[in-house]
């Protein structure tokens, strides 16, 4: 079977889909207890749709959005809420309607498990044995970008999937911008992380929502891509 390839995103239809897809699930809350977590794949339009469109990205395309989510049970207001999509998912498809980007979303090898305390001890057993999850779509390449949006959620620090997808591509000289969804963490230390993680690369800011409220923040995300230079 031959390697996914990151596709061409296709503007997404604001209303049906978006409304249909996700009005019962952005309600609910943040991922993990630092926000949810994350699974990833390639997606030619919204990243929500699971589409395995095998188009080669065209080069002119020079932003890629990389994002890792998780649905099921997610972290909410100090409880728990089963989502349909992940927190980080929602974030993503917000951007990819606002710029043009071509998608990512890497999927984890070995899936986490729809249990939210299960995924948060595993999360916390990988930070802890400084693990690197095999990503199971991976992308031959990133060279013809020059923007990267990494989006993931926080769970204690972050997903090591991460630190693997940082580590397998050459990110000298390009410029990252993470996006996260959280419990009460914003940012945390991710940037500090992913400059040590994504060797070469610029780190610029990055933009935190909490996975509660993620639906009701596009204004904020508005303002984050222009802030970064990417508003169209």
């Amino acid at each position: 079977m031959s390697r996914p390839t990151v596709s061409r995103r296709v503007a997404l239809r604001r209303g049906g889909m978006l409304a249909a897809g996700l009005a019962g699930t952005l309600v609910a809350g943040c991922g993990l207890m630092d926000s949810q977590i994350t699974t990833l794949a390639t997606t030619p339009t919204a990243p929500s749709e699971s589409a395995r469109n095998t188009t080669t990205a065209p080069a002119a395309n020079r932003t890629l959005l990389v994002y890792f989510s998780r649905s099921g049970e997610n972290y909410y207001y100090g409880g728990r809420r089963d989502l349909e999509v992940g927190n980080t998912e929602v974030l993503a498809r917000m951007i990819s309607e606002l710029i043009d980007a071509d998608v990512y979303q890497i999927e984890a090898a070995d899936p986490y498990p729809d249990s939210y305390d299960a995924t948060v001890q595993r999360n916390v057993a990988e930070q802890d044995a400084d693990a690197r999850p095999v990503i199971a779509n991976p992308i031959d390449s990133i060279a013809s970008y020059d923007v990267v949006l990494v989006g993931s959620p926080i769970w204690n620090v972050r997903p090591m999937i991460m630190t693997t997808f940082a580590e397998r591509y050459d990110f000298t000289g390009k410029q990252i911008h993470p996006f996260v969804t959280h419990a009460v963490s914003g940012l945390g230390n991710t940037q500090a992380v992913y400059t040590a993680a994504f060797l070469g690369a610029r780190i610029g800011p990055g933009l935190a929502i909490q996975g509660e409220e993620v639906s009701q923040r596009r204004s904020d995300v508005e303002a984050w891509l222009a802030r970064v230079g990417l508003t169209p």
